[in-house]
């Protein structure tokens, strides 16, 4: 079927920040010969491979970064409604891989055709803040708009973390760390709400949150990983107010300390369905 090429895969809508070929509305302020980056797929391509793989019954998946990228993408989604339906759209389930600047108009289109998105929080962690990469390709304002992790996740954009190693070390803690610790204080998540985009968001955006996957509970699958952590608590981003209780007598489960100064948990044992593939404990 035509269409197909990189079926549920992370389809290259626009390039990266660090070689300035994110596309984007405004010229890189630190060199504007690179212009307003790359744009790898137009808006009639982005239509089309939505089209075949809702045909075929599977999610797509696409590269976005730049807010030019994310136009054009909006726009291909916009196409495949009105010749497919919106409700055909958003039954796809499509998925977004980064999506670092979303603006509100983008924002809306997401909770209208049900997008769910993949993103790096390690990403703000190693280029983002004042003095970092993304200000001094984009200039300290707009790098300020990039990851709103706490809009997503209030406005309740299904979101899953990870690491897109290489670019990143596989190192899930040091990814929910970046979610409390976001440069931007009004967009830091609770170290509660990090953890379950790490653990059950990826199922969820899977389709398989139905399974109980992502879970530790009777009847789940025995996907886990047993960590050592010096200290454990109810964590909420610092400058803001969690909704999860610090009361012991609330219940709320404990997760590791994820403090600057403390270290990362060192995982013992990873298991998956019941097999162990990784053992420290012995």
């Amino acid at each position: 079927m035509p269409g197909l090429t990189g079926i549920g895969g992370d389809l290259t809508v626009d390039g990266s920040f660090g070689s300035r070929t994110a596309a984007v509305r405004s010229p890189y302020r630190d060199d504007p010969d690179h212009g307003t980056g790359t744009l790898f797929l137009d808006a009639q391509e982005i239509c089309d491979h939505l089209a075949a793989v809702s045909a075929a019954g599977v999610p797509g998946g696409f590269h976005v970064i730049g807010d030019r990228g994310m136009d054009e993408f909006l726009l291909g989604l916009e196409i495949a409604a009105e010749v497919h339906g919106q409700q055909a759209v958003a039954a796809g389930r499509h998925r977004l891989e980064h999506a670092l600047l979303v603006d509100a108009k983008a924002l809306a289109a997401m909770l209208v055709f049900g997008l769910s998105l993949s993103v790096q929080p390690a990403f703000v962690t190693a280029w983002g803040g004042p003095d970092g990469m993304y200000a001094e390709r984009l200039g300290a304002t707009r790098a300020a708009d990039l990851s709103p992790l706490a809009d997503l996740a209030a406005s309740g954009v299904p979101l899953a973390f990870g690491s897109d190693t290489p670019v990143t070390a596989l190192d899930p803690w040091a990814g929910v760390r970046g979610a409390v610790f976001h440069p931007e204080r009004e967009q830091r998540l609770s170290a509660r709400a990090a953890f379950n985009a790490h653990t059950r968001g990826g199922w969820r955006i899977a389709g398989l949150d139905g399974t109980g996957a992502g879970q530790l509970r009777v009847g789940a699958p025995a996907h886990l990983a047993v960590w050592d952590a010096e200290h454990l608590t109810v964590q909420a981003a610092p400058g803001s107010m969690s909704s999860w209780s610090a009361e012991a007598r609330a219940g709320t489960p404990l997760l590791p300390d994820l403090g600057p100064e403390l270290p990362t948990p060192r995982c013992l044992q990873t298991v998956r369905a019941g097999v162990v593939l990784h053992d420290e404990l012995d």
